[in-house]
């Protein structure tokens, strides 16, 4: 097996995991890992290359967000994603390029950023990755705030209780 193919297979693994956990909330599953917990703070460090995986990465997490798991927490879970990497070129509308199917992706990931901002989580990308990438900064979905450095952005949130959730 190829490097590529092990990365998918393991992007698969992890969305599977996301779909489990999230289908369980669902009937009413309970988390131990949830006990004692008074409110709910994630940062998701995204750097998923896959126009495919990230589609599917980013809905899970949009339904994660919503989970009556964690809303029964916290009405109002703060939820953070961070793009960095190689994930700043799938939130870009340049679409030069790119394959028939990618940009059937890519205009998924664009719906589904829209509905991430209407229910409240936060969305920024990082301009150090947007500039080494050869990502044009006026390209990127206007529902995304532009920060410098996705790393500091990722220490302050850590720094205020956020969890973080690496998802490459």
């Amino acid at each position: 097996m190829n490097n590529k193919s092990i990365k998918f297979i393991i992007s698969l693994f992890i969305a599977a995991c996301f779909i489990v956990g999230a289908a369980g909330s669902v009937y009413g599953e309970t988390y131990d890992a949830l006990k004692g917990v008074d409110s709910i703070r994630a940062i998701v460090d995204f750097r998923v290359a896959s126009s495919k995986v990230a589609a599917i990465h980013l809905d899970l997490l949009n339904k994660t967000y919503k989970d009556k798991s964690l809303t029964a927490i916290d009405a109002n879970p703060a939820f953070v994603i961070v793009f960095m990497g190689p994930g700043v070129k799938l939130i870009s509308t340049n679409r030069e390029g790119v394959s028939a199917e990618d940009s059937k992706h890519l205009d998924t990931i664009a719906g589904i950023i829209k509905n991430m901002k209407k229910d409240g989580i936060k969305l920024e990308v990082c301009i150090a990755a947007v500039e080494l990438l050869g990502v044009d900064k006026a390209t990127i979905l206007p529902e995304i705030t532009k920060v410098q450095n996705g790393w500091i952005s990722s220490i302050g949130y850590q720094h205020r209780g956020y969890a973080l959730i690496p998802d490459f």
